[in-house]
């Protein structure tokens, strides 16, 4: 392709040449017919004068073969060779035949393994001139073999290095594509990610709503002032949840994630209090312990610690009964927290079923196996649930 200076380099040569590949051989042969013409009328300054039609037919035939030297370079090689031979026997001069023979050699050496170029550089000596006797013909001899050799050697390089280059795109290829499956499994992944909070913050947030409104439906004939205290928290619940949400939608959008997280920052282990105020407000008596300092765990180790809180007391909101009692206790470790969060189940059978979607409870387990750690839940030996999960924090991210 030409570029916009009017310029051609290399690099565009070389596309030519592999998008009309017979176009360029039937160009060398043209080349070949055209030198070995100037030789033969005089015009290079050679001595060599035309001699008779002999000459003139092996300069026009003798190069026809070769636009056929990428394709089966064996064959035009051994029919080259083959007038090379008559036409030496029948006392031609023409330089057609030394010159189209050593361009076919080329194209063995050049298209096929190394196994094929030596034998056939050997089959070309002998048919150099059947008539070499002692003196300076012996010099000609060897300089022919000099260059049958180059001529090998030079189409060896090049196969060699157009293999080396195709190994090389090859691998570049293959990187490209490692790479683009590694992108397309980090999307993945933080879709996954993305789709787990969004759980966590819709299934809660909702569920406090639900349950402040129920609680409201049911003060407004009795304590009207009551019910607009109720309806207040009902607002607020949903001013945070849809904050959490556009954070959550900053990330799916990609370029903005890190302006949305700078906007609206992953909650942590500080803002456990205000989650357990929000859900007293709806209804469930509450109780949080904690035992221990938490150590500089980083932002992901609080934000594990509370979604598995959150979860744990939404599931209180929506299956053990509007006047339920819960205890959420936080024991810290030197490396790591211990979470526990019972209910007492309140108003509902003690085998509570199991959600139908999991995507909570598969959330929990996640976050606790992303820090090293496990996670049980499950009915307790009284009435109620239990959920209880051990994190490690020896590191500041999640494995």
């Amino acid at each position: 392709m030409i570029r916009d200076n009017d310029t051609v380099s290399p690099q565009d040569l070389r596309g030519v040449a592999r998008r009309h590949p017979r176009a360029v051989d039937a160009g060398i042969a043209g080349l070949v017919a055209l030198g070995c013409a100037l030789v033969l009328t005089g015009r290079t300054g050679a001595t060599l004068a035309p001699t008779d039609a002999l000459d003139w037919a092996s300069v026009v035939l003798l190069p026809v073969p070769l636009i056929w030297r990428r394709r089966a370079p064996v064959s035009v090689f051994a029919a080259t060779t083959g007038l090379f031979v008559v036409t030496q026997a029948m006392g031609a001069q023409s330089p057609a035949a030394l010159t189209v023979t050593l361009t076919a050699l080329h194209a063995v050496a050049r298209y096929r393994p190394a196994r094929f170029a030596w034998p056939a550089a050997v089959t070309v000596l002998p048919g150099f001139d059947n008539r070499i006797e002692d003196g300076p013909a012996w010099g000609a001899f060897a300089a022919v073999s000099a260059i049958t050799v180059a001529v090998v050697l030079i189409g060896v390089n090049q196969r060699t290095r157009s293999a080396y280059l195709a190994a090389l795109e090859d691998r570049a290829e293959r990187l490209e594509q490692d790479r683009d499956q590694r992108a397309r499994l980090a999307v993945a992944d933080e879709r996954a990610r993305v789709a787990r909070e969004m759980h966590d913050v819709v299934a809660h947030h909702l569920a406090v709503i639900v349950a402040l409104s129920d609680g409201a439906a049911a003060t407004t004939a009795v304590a009207p002032e009551r019910a607009a205290d109720v309806m207040g928290q009902v607002s607020a619940t949903g001013r945070q949840a849809l904050g959490e949400m556009r954070r959550l939608v900053g990330l799916l959008r990609g370029a903005s994630a890190p302006e949305a997280g700078a906007r609206a920052p992953q909650p942590g282990l500080d803002d456990i209090d205000a989650l357990v105020d929000r859900v007293r407000a709806a209804g469930v008596r509450v109780t949080l312990r904690r035992d221990g300092v938490p150590g500089d765990w980083g932002p992901g180790a609080g934000l594990a610690v509370y979604r598995i809180v959150q979860e744990a007391l939404t599931n209180t909101l929506k299956h053990a009964g509007p006047h339920a009692a819960a205890e959420v206790s936080l024991r810290y470790r030197a490396a790591g927290a211990d979470v526990t969060v019972l209910d007492d189940g309140a108003g509902r059978v003690a085998h509570r079923p199991e959600p139908t979607d999991r995507h909570g409870l598969a959330g929990m387990a996640e976050r606790a196996t992303a820090y090293g750690g496990r996670l049980r839940t499950g009915p307790r030996h009284g009435p109620g649930w239990q959920v209880h999960a051990t994190l490690t924090f020896d590191r500041t991210e999640p494995t």
